[in-house]
């Protein structure tokens, strides 16, 4: 019996979302705080809820870019004994917690919201746009500079979707400033808030789910009937069974199983593993290979043994 184990395959754009800059992030991070500080005075002297709303997101954006930048360089630490595995799930868990935090906020403002549908509030559009405008300009510059990044990283991504429902949120500020400097629709305040509020929780709640799939080591998206069939191919390959798949991180697939083969001696089963992790890291993408060797019962000279 012959075992392999965990062999790196680390191929790929497994790293490429570690280039992102700190110098991005960290201006990024500065219009940010910028951005909620004015939206959230402006919100309170204008009495606009969806200014309060707006910078509420953006508040949650800037906490978000921050530990997504964190999430990213402690991920990116090297593995010892205690952690064998390395850093990898410290994005998922931060991807997590940065996406939970925004529904719950999110829930909050649809609930004021409702209370101002109720009971509409006096509004000053003209400072409710200037205001709404300066957030947009600032949101724009800010997505412009992580939209490359935010292809390669659920954590990046789930900061770009941050900035990206801001910027949508803006425009929406916007316009409803104009709607109650010029027609005093002041319905349209909460209205927004709404419609900016369901569409982050909708973005959010899939990267909670995604990351929770991660967290839970649910199996990797692979079609296992065509691996078996590659695998099962492979002269002297009998059977692959005790098929195991997990993630660590979004790219980071590990793959183990038990593969039988006839009484044969370990140093043949060189070139079947050889043979088996070629075909798992170029034709599926698994990073990580585990395989056991098991003699199998089917095999003529072991039905003799097995039958006495």
């Amino acid at each position: 019996m012959s075992e392999h184990d965990d062999h790196h395959h680390d191929h790929g754009h497994a790293h490429s979302h570690g280039n992102i800059s700190g110098v991005k992030v960290f201006w990024v991070a500065v219009f940010n705080l910028i951005i909620t500080l004015t939206e959230f005075v402006g919100g309170i002297i204008s009495g606009s809820l969806a200014l309060v709303s707006d910078a509420a997101h953006n508040l949650s954006d800037t906490a978000s870019i921050i530990l997504s930048y964190i999430g990213i360089k402690y991920s990116q630490k090297e593995k010892n004994e205690k952690k064998s595995f390395g850093y990898k799930r410290a994005e998922i868990i931060i991807a997590f917690i940065n996406s939970a935090t925004l529904i719950g906020i999110c829930l909050y403002l649809l609930f004021e919201a409702y209370d101002r549908f109720l009971n509409p509030e006096t509004i000053n559009g003209n400072l409710m746009i200037t205001i709404a405008l300066i957030g947009l300009v600032a949101n724009l510059i800010s997505v412009f500079l992580l939209e490359s990044d935010a292809h390669s990283s659920m954590n990046i991504k789930a900061a770009y979707l941050h900035l990206l429902g801001d910027t949508l949120s803006s425009v929406g500020v916007v316009a409803g400033g104009l709607a109650i400097k010029f027609w005093d629709l002041y319905w349209i305040d909460p209205l927004i808030t709404v419609i900016v509020a369901v569409y982050i929780i909708y973005e959010s709640w899939k990267i909670v789910k995604r990351s929770v799939d991660i967290l839970m080591q649910s199996s990797a998206d692979l079609d296992f009937e065509a691996i078996a069939k590659d695998i099962q191919a492979i002269p002297d390959v009998i059977n692959i069974h005790h098929v195991h798949t997990w993630y660590s991180n979004e790219r980071t697939i590990y793959f183990e199983a038990h593969v039988s083969v006839c009484d044969i001696l370990i140093s043949r089963t060189k070139p079947i593993l050889e043979k088996i992790e070629h075909i798992l890291t170029e034709s599926y993408g698994i990073s990580h290979i585990t395989i056991q060797f098991e003699d199998d019962r089917s095999c003529p000279a072991n039905k003799e043994i097995f039958s006495k």
